[in-house]
């Protein structure tokens, strides 16, 4: 069970162990919901399972988010990492 506490990562991945095809588009924003506030975010890569975003603060692995996506409504996710401002959110059901 996850406390909410933070889960370092001191090595860098050197395999790419995703089974999804990663879709590059960093120049695409999306509203984040964090904690009832919302947060304009931009996002690196995104999946049909998931997404990385670029966004400051430092939620807690397992908190749950909204990510509001430009022509899409409002995908619930929750965090899976969080790493120098960029975090990984995992939906919580797969984008189609």
């Amino acid at each position: 069970m996850l406390n909410g506490s933070m889960i370092p990562r001191s090595v860098r991945r050197v395999f790419d162990q995703r089974s999804e095809p990663r879709e590059e588009s960093e120049t695409q924003s999306a509203v984040l919901e964090l904690r009832g506030r919302k947060h304009v975010v931009r996002l690196v890569n995104m999946s049909a399972g998931g997404a990385m975003v670029i966004f400051p603060m430092m939620p807690h692995i397992g908190e749950e988010v909204r990510l509001h996506l430009l022509g899409r409504s409002h995908v619930t996710a929750h965090v899976r990492w969080v790493r120098d401002g960029r975090i990984g959110v995992s939906f919580a059901e797969p984008l189609e």
